[in-house]
């Protein structure tokens, strides 16, 4: 028997070509199909009462013309049942249970199977975006591990991604920088740790600006050598840039992040002329109080709030720096999606430059690219406000890393002190530095949320050490029973699931093309950490169940598979989401 990867899939195609059968008007019939409450099987349809009522009909009669309607092949696939007023519900059957979980035996063919959801679409993902010569602190993690989950997991079902981070390295901040690295440089400070000693140069020459207005003079004359090209702060500019890029790189090596391009902000300052002048030829941009503007009348938050593109003095600003992005992704990169990763409060930011974008391309003949302003809330401290340290600054990244990883391997020690040092602390680096993504990743992005050590360490509920400690219960199945969990002669004459705990756990395994499909359209991993949360528990209820190795070779056959799928499939799941699994804890 063959099924489909995603069975919703096939579901909905079977309901479109019965709504043709049946005489139904198949243009206006949209299924919507979803997961079911599993009390009523596994998918439920629910477009059968929007259609009917528009054409004032009986959802039920209507219900049961579709049902009588699917193709005979849908029979082998599941049963259906019509519920209430018109809800039809499908259960899959234990033959096409059994045929897809044998079906999905590697990571290629899960991928093979995921490739169709976005085949064919070239994504930008635009995230992380620090700014040059600060410190990544922990507020930056939320950026940093969303976009790199994002860009796995799009690339996982089929798109072609293009990652890009937009670092900030131009602008106003350069005169105060080029003018402390001149006057204040400790070099000794600045070899042990760049970073430090360029933000307390920052801070010194920002302190001196205020102090004496002498000063302020000369920061704005270094400011005004740099963007003229002067080439000794040319020089110093490049100088800060590349020892800005040496320490965000130990950051995103140790959280496994990658990228294709650094474009930064200074890349775009020779195509922003180009914005300029479109943008006033296409009549959106007009001259205010000296600063050029666009204004967005039909919109009820923007009538009177302008999206500034040209400074009064003449300088550019974001808007203009974005704009101009937004045109060499679609022209160079050819993009036929855009996505940019920030936290909330850039919301307005995000919408005014979608809206003039829109326009300008409109105006210009050019095609615009979705695009979505994939936003995030705050990570609070267990006060409910912005988590610092006690002095009020800032956690750095690097030192929330470090003690997530000395955290975990005091866990590890206490679980496993019998285990060599140097595997505790590997161990120790996967769960902790793991313990921290998840914790993020689990979250509605759109929410704030409360970071607690004892939270996120926990081997109970939705948390990293949770599902980490799950994988390398699978793998102990087959090491003590001397298998290994890829063999197919391992699972070789397995059965259909028969018991309770074995169906609901081969249904749990057949609905993971439905998490990826809504992780993937809205941009939200939390509903893919929910799905693999679910099936770690299905797993543990099956496991409480089921004895696995059992003298009957087909009973024992059929509960490895689905022991190896679990342990595929969690596995897969954890590193999309950029987790490092382990053969045990």
């Amino acid at each position: 028997m063959h099924v489909s990867f995603d069975l919703a899939a096939a579901l909905d195609t079977a309901l479109r070509t019965a709504a043709g059968t049946a005489g139904m008007d198949v243009t206006a019939f949209n299924p919507e199909l979803r997961t079911a409450d599993p009390r009523h099987g596994d998918f439920q349809a629910n477009g059968v009462l929007s259609y009917a009522k528009a054409r004032k009909l009986n959802p039920r009669a209507v219900a049961e013309q579709l049902v009588a309607a699917l193709p005979a092949s849908t029979q082998e696939l599941c049963t259906a049942a019509i519920a209430g007023p018109g809800f039809i519900n499908f259960t899959l059957t234990p033959a096409a249970l059994l045929a897809w979980v044998q079906a999905q035996n590697s990571v290629e063919h899960l991928k093979a199977g995921a490739a169709s959801l976005h085949h064919g679409q070239r994504y930008v993902v635009d995230f992380s975006s620090p700014n040059t010569a600060k410190q990544l602190h922990v507020g930056h993690v939320r950026g940093m591990v969303i976009g790199e989950a994002i860009c796995r997991l799009l690339a996982f079902c089929g798109a072609e991604v293009i990652r890009d981070n937009h670092i900030g390295d131009w602008g106003t901040q350069f005169g105060k920088l080029i003018w402390g690295y001149k006057h204040l440089l400790d070099a000794s400070a600045l070899a042990s740790d760049p970073l430090e000693e360029l933000e307390r140069l920052y801070k010194a020459a920002d302190a001196a600006t205020k102090a004496d207005p002498a000063t302020l003079d000369a920061v704005r004359a270094e400011l005004v050598k740099l963007q003229a090209g002067d080439p000794e702060n040319l020089a110093l500019w490049h100088t800060i840039i590349a020892l800005s890029a040496g320490a965000f790189t130990e950051i995103y090596r140790l959280l496994d992040i990658h990228f294709d391009h650094q474009l930064g902000e200074s890349f775009y300052n020779d195509k922003l002329p180009q914005v300029y002048a479109e943008l006033a030829s296409a009549g959106l941009a007009e001259e205010s109080q000296g600063a050029l503007v666009v204004f967005h009348p039909e919109h009820p938050r923007f009538k009177t709030q302008p999206f500034i593109i040209r400074k009064s003095d003449g300088a550019a600003n974001y808007a203009s720096t974005d704009l101009a992005t937004m045109l060499y992704r679609t022209e160079h990169f050819r993009a036929d999606a855009i996505a940019v990763l920030t936290d909330a409060r850039q919301a307005d930011h995000f919408e005014q430059l979608a809206l003039t974008t829109q326009k300008w391309f409109a105006k210009t003949g050019r095609q615009f690219p979705r695009f979505t302003h994939v936003s995030f809330g705050s990570i609070l401290g267990e006060d409910g406000k912005a988590i610092k340290t006690r002095s009020g600054d800032p956690i750095k990244l690097k030192a929330l890393l470090a003690e997530a990883a000395d955290r975990a391997f005091i866990l590890v020690t206490e679980k496993a002190p019998d285990l060599p040092e140097a595997e505790r602390r590997d161990i120790a680096s996967a769960v902790g530095l793991g313990a921290i993504r998840y914790a993020d990743l689990a979250q509605n992005r759109s929410s704030d949320y409360v970071f607690s050590w004892d939270k996120i360490l926990s081997f109970e509920g939705n948390t990293a050490p949770y599902l980490l400690y799950a994988v390398t219960r699978v793998r102990s199945i087959f090491r003590k029973a001397g298998l290994d969990p890829t063999d197919p002669t391992a699972t070789a004459g397995a059965t259909a699931p028969e018991t309770p705990a074995e169906l609901a756990l081969a249904r749990k395994l057949a609905t993971f093309p439905v998490s990826l499909q809504l992780t993937t359209t809205q941009l939200r991993p939390h509903f893919l950490c929910t799905y693999l949360y679910e099936l770690a528990g299905e797993f543990s209820s099956f496991y409480a169940a089921e004895k696995v190795i059992v003298d009957d070779p087909a009973i024992r056959a059929r509960r490895l598979l689905l022991c190896a799928r679990v342990l595929l499939i969690l596995e897969t799941g954890l590193h999309l989401l950029g987790l490092r699994t382990l053969a045990r804890m």
